[in-house]
C-alpha cells in the first residue's frame, strides 16, 4: 500500500510540473502572437476569375 501512494504522489508531482510548464510556456507564446499579429503585414487575397478561363462549366 506504501509503494503504490509513493508511486501515486511521485506521479502527481510530475503532472503538476509538467502543467505549470506547460502554463508558462503557453503565456509566452501567447505574448509573441498577440505582439506579432499587430506587426505582421497582412495578406493579400485575390478573387478567381473563372469566367476568363480555358476551363468550361460541365453539362
Amino acid at each position: 500500500m506504501t509503494t503504490f501512494f509513493t508511486i501515486f504522489f511521485i506521479l502527481v508531482a510530475v503532472n503538476a510540473g509538467l502543467l505549470s510548464f506547460s502554463m508558462l510556456m503557453n503565456k509566452k507564446r501567447q505574448a509573441e502572437v498577440s505582439g506579432e499579429s499587430n506587426d505582421a503585414a497582412q495578406e493579400k487575397v485575390y478573387p478567381l476569375d473563372l469566367s476568363s478561363s480555358e476551363y468550361r462549366k460541365a453539362i
